[in-house]
């Protein structure tokens, strides 16, 4: 009786930690970047520059994990602070904006066409 409670105990203790743990919020902060597709390059840029001033990062920031003990990641509660998740979920959303906007050369001069009579 007293190791079915010992085993209960510790799944509850387990359970507590589903959704508030470091390791799935930091995943959350990780953003799709098709999003971004349908908005045009000059108001893209301005839109990552403005978030990058406003939480005061680097347009090129790039989103980082904590490195938990071996195993514990699901385990381990999310004790950042609420400014630090923020700028964490920021960085996800530049990081996105990136993505997108390297992948249609946003920013880059347009190639100039050259009309040239062939032969």
């Amino acid at each position: 009786m007293r190791w079915n409670m010992l085993v209960l105990a510790s799944c509850l203790a387990a359970t507590g930690c589903v959704g508030n743990s470091t390791s799935e919020r930091q995943d959350a902060n990780i953003e799709s970047s098709l999003q971004y597709d349908t908005v045009p390059c000059d108001q893209l840029l301005a839109q990552r520059d403005a978030l990058a001033r406003q939480y005061n990062l680097s347009p090129t920031v790039k989103p980082t994990f904590s490195n938990p003990a071996m195993g514990f990641g699901p385990f381990t509660p999310d004790v950042r602070s609420k400014a630090q998740r923020d700028t964490d979920k920021a960085t996800g959303e530049i990081d996105a904006m990136n993505r997108s906007i390297g992948r249609r050369d946003c920013g880059k001069p347009d190639k100039q066409k050259k009309f040239s009579l062939p032969g």
